[in-house]
Order: C-alpha cells, then structure tokens, then sequence
C-alpha cells in the first residue's frame, strides 16, 4: 500500500525548548541507563526532563522485533547486564522519584522474554524505597509462566501496548498478535492488578476500529489508556496516515471514560506521558 506524505496541521506544531539534561540526563548517564525518551525519540522528552521524570529502558537499545512504527534499533541484543536493576533503582532514588516507569525493549531471545530482568528490577526498586511502580511490557510470546512471573512481583500498574487496531497488525507489528496482547491484560488484570495500555492513532485506523478495540479493551479490564498521535520517526517506517483532529481524540477519551476506562488522549500523549497523574487517577476510582 502507498501512501504520499501530507503535512503537520496547525495543532501538530508543538514548541521546541531546550533539553536540559544537566540533571536528569547527567544521572541516567552517570548510572548507564538507558532511557525510552531518547531511544524511541519521544516528543515530550523535553517536557519530561524539565519536570525531573524519564522512561528507563532495560536489556539494552536493541530490540528482536521490526515493528514498522518503532524508532528503537532492531537487531540482535547483548546479554543481559544483571547489575541493571540496582543501577536503575539507585538512579530513581538520586532522581527523587517516587513514581517509576520501567519498559524495555523486546526480547525474543531469552527464553523468558526478560520477564525475571524486570521482576529483579521491581525487587530492586522496592529494596530502595520507592513506593509506586509501573511497568510497561512486551508481550513475552504469551508466556503464561513470564507474564505471572511479572505479576508476582506486584507491579502497582501493569501496562502492555496494543498500539493500533487488529486489522493492522500485520502491517504495522509483524511479530507481534492482537489476541495474544489482549490476553496479557486480560491476565494480569483477573490477577487483581491495575492494568494500562496505550494506542497509537493515525496509522490507517477506521473511527469504527477504534471503537471496537475500546469494547475489547473493556472485555479484557483494562483499567486505563492512553491514545495518542502515531508520527512516523522517519521515512522508511510507517507513514502517517492522517493526523487526527484534537476533537476525535476528545471523543475517544469521552468514549472510554463511559466504558469506565480512565483515558489520556491527544496528539502528544504518549504510553508514560505525565504517568504520575494516571496512578492517583486509577486509584481514586479504584475506591
């Protein structure tokens, strides 16, 4: 399928500020941690930094999967670093986190996914005192025995990506299955956990798709999601299919709202865009 290239409309022309990296960017670098932020080249990066915040990104900048969307490299990983969850954990307390957001990339290549690397990074966080977690994760293959892995160590949200509406999955992740995605939610929520999940709008998707995957997500208990505006990191990924109107992502967000879902939704939010804000928002109507 071709698609030509249209331009950013007025509401997509967000303003530039410096990334001021003498804080948060020093202490990621000083501790070897990789950050999301960077690697998949997120909008609101600066935003982020400023507030003293960032997405830590483990087992490494290279990822088994070739999603057409993603700017992460592909390719084959190194070894796991198993001094990684303690260095992470040391950066959030120097950091003066009390809310961290964990996501990797994939790992197709170990035989758990990675499922043990981020349970070891929770134990680490909780050693270190840090209160509230949220882990965002790959789908492990539909492991049962990795997604539990994870869900035992308590996660305070358990966030997994589905990104764009099951017809496309074949276009935009190859490698990766809609059903299988929503059984990883559908799991760990039955398991008493507040589950998260994020969308990614532009890519060819129908009003009616959208719709359809809210239900799904509903069926499956998903707790809360974010939606917002697929930009294509370059030209040989995906092309930006339409650039959705702020008010159908109002629509969105309204609509999953009365599925009793918390949602986050518009051109710049992102999977752990202002993740902090989602927690307190899950919890108060978790009561």
């Amino acid at each position: 399928m071709t698609h030509k290239r249209i331009a950013f409309p007025a509401w997509m022309k967000k303003g530039v500020s410096h990334i001021d990296e003498t804080a948060v960017g020093r202490i990621l670098s000083e501790d070897g941690m990789n950050t999301v932020c960077r690697e998949a080249t997120c909008p609101n990066r600066s935003e982020c930094y400023h507030a003293g915040t960032a997405t830590f990104l483990i087992m490494g900048r290279v990822c088994t999967r070739h999603c057409r969307f993603c700017d992460i490299t592909s390719g084959v990983p190194s070894p796991l670093d198993p001094g990684e969850p303690h260095r992470l954990a040391d950066a959030s307390v120097k950091m003066g986190l009390k809310y961290v957001v964990v996501t990797s990339v994939t790992r197709d290549d170990l035989p758990d996914g990675g499922a043990s690397h981020f349970a070891q990074t929770i134990g680490a966080l909780r050693a270190r005192g840090i209160s509230a977690i949220e882990v965002l994760i790959p789908d492990f293959r539909g492991s049962t025995e990795a997604i539990d892995a994870v869900i035992a160590a308590q996660p305070d949200v358990f966030n997994h990506n589905v990104e764009t509406v099951p017809r496309l999955y074949s276009e935009v992740r190859p490698q990766a299955n809609y059903d299988r995605s929503l059984e990883v939610l559908r799991r760990a929520a039955a398991a008493g956990l507040a589950t998260k999940t994020g969308v990614m709008l532009g890519l060819g998707e129908r009003p009616e798709e959208v719709l359809s995957l809210l239900h799904d997500l509903r069926w499956a208990g998903v707790s809360a999601i974010t939606i917002g505006q697929y930009l294509a990191p370059s030209p040989m990924h995906h092309p930006v299919v339409e650039f959705i109107p702020p008010a159908r992502f109002e629509y969105y967000a309204d609509y999953a709202e009365s599925l009793e879902i918390a949602a986050a939704s518009g051109p710049f939010v992102r999977s752990s865009y202002r993740a902090e804000e989602m927690f307190a928002r899950i919890r108060k109507e978790a009561r």
